[in-house]
């Protein structure tokens, strides 16, 4: 890697005068750091009880996430894998019991006790409308999308070193109408982990920015700032543990598998850099010849799989509680065979149906929605649905039009954006409080 690059990179991670870091290093809040002499001069900003941080796995790829949710095993017109693995499975989610694939009732209680499925539409079955989709289809002000209209309502209370959402994957992200760049898990690991690199440096960046801070307020803090020193400043044994956890997780890194993306999120989301981090997962892909349903099979294996490591590991950074996991791609898939030529063996694209799932302490187990036959009945559609009951219905408060829109202010309302943000900046659906812890 070149200089250059190096340099962009770190100054991306870390922030002008390498505040991240510093804070990392100390526990000390950035705005501390750049003026110790104004730190409590500026009003602190009006926050959620509980910001969240957001890691969203998207594709345009139209996986057929919606296939195998709860919610699509009601109707015996719906086809599955056959593959023992994917078995039928009966859950209880929220006060029903449903039925599920395997795999998706094995992620355990502390997943699925905050996990809600949200059924709903994209209105396009177009690879390329991935960030229209994104941007909830023009339901959002400015064209801006909704990822980085929360990463932007959030920065100020996570306190990240950048308001952009960090990308990890080959997805074109905006923010503000310009396109994200992107940040790769290996990139990640070769500019943190090289020898006698910042990460292994934590302590002694605490120290030096702690001695600089004390001699200060020695001679002209006052006792709020003071206060605040010791408040907040982390000990050389946390400095050191962190940095020995981060240097380890990074250099297990190999290259841009769901594992790896699991790291980069987590090591980004715990040095503060951004309020929102964008992946993939797949759980199938574009998958029209896909015999037996085989790799739908073995990419939602994988993905959920891939999904509880990356719980693990948030709690092992005591993040699960400031995280919120979200999976909403570009469209759904097939459901009726006849969609798919009468062949079981692949899937069409869906414009009328997709699950968007939701994680996160702000989400009780909850089941919104549910899916109906189109008018000619050849697919399966996402019907509206009651935002206080969750319960679908074409007569409920929120339409089939309002779906996805609506979807999206209930993400930003669980992340800890304002009502008043959500309302302005999202011009139409509503929060669905069935989904809400």
């Amino acid at each position: 890697m070149d200089d250059s690059k190096r340099r962009f990179l770190l100054n991306t991670i870390y922030g002008a005068g390498w505040l991240g870091l510093r804070s990392l290093a100390t526990g000390l809040p950035m705005a501390l750091l750049a003026n110790p002499r104004a730190a409590l001069a500026d009003p602190a900003p009006v926050c959620a009880a509980k910001p969240q941080f957001l890691i969203l796995a998207t594709s345009g790829g139209g996986d057929p996430l919606n296939a195998n949710v709860p919610g699509c095993y009601d109707d015996p017109g719906i086809y599955h894998p056959a593959d023992p693995l994917m078995a039928a499975t009966s859950m209880t989610v929220g006060s029903a019991t449903t039925k599920a694939a395997l795999p998706w009732t094995q992620l355990g209680t502390a997943i699925l006790a905050r996990t809600s499925f949200l059924h709903h539409a994209t209105y396009t079955n177009a690879h390329g409308d991935h960030p229209k989709v994104n941007r909830l289809m023009g339901a959002v002000q400015r064209q801006e999308m909704l990822v980085s209209l929360i990463a932007k309502n959030n920065q100020s209370c996570l306190k990240t070193v950048q308001s952009q959402p960090a990308v990890l994957s080959h997805t074109l992200i905006t923010y503000a109408g310009s396109v994200l760049p992107i940040l790769s898990p290996p990139s990640l690991q070769a500019v943190l982990t090289s020898p006698g690199g910042s990460l292994a440096k934590l302590q002694a960046i605490r120290d030096a920015d702690l001695d600089k801070l004390n001699a200060l307020f020695k001679t002209t803090g006052n006792t709020a700032q003071k206060a605040m020193l010791d408040q907040y400043a982390s000990s050389q044994t946390q400095a050191r543990m962190l940095s020995q956890q981060l240097l380890a997780d990074l250099s297990s890194i190999k290259g841009t598998t769901r594992a790896d993306d699991n790291i980069a999120a987590a090591v980004l989301i715990k040095m503060a850099v951004s309020p929102a981090v964008v992946m993939q997962y797949s759980f199938g892909g574009d998958n029209h010849g896909d015999t037996g349903l085989a790799g739908e099979t073995s990419q939602t294996l994988a993905s959920l799989t891939a999904l509880g490591d990356l719980y693990k590991l948030l709690v092992s950074y005591a993040l699960q509680d400031n995280v919120t996991i979200a999976f909403q791609n570009v469209f759904g898939r097939s459901l009726s065979t006849k969609s798919h030529r009468d062949n079981a063996d692949g899937r069409n694209h869906n414009a009328t149906h997709h699950c968007s799932v939701f994680i996160g302490p702000a989400f009780k187990s909850s089941l919104i929605g549910s899916v109906a036959l189109n008018s000619t009945g050849t697919d399966y559609r996402a019907t509206g649905f009651d935002s206080t009951t969750g319960k679908g219905s074409d007569t409920a408060d929120i339409p089939y039009e309002q779906t996805l829109a609506s979807v999206g202010k209930t993400l930003a309302k669980a992340c800890g954006v304002a009502q008043n943000v959500i309302d302005t900046q999202i011009t139409t659906g509503k929060v669905i409080t069935a989904a809400l812890a």
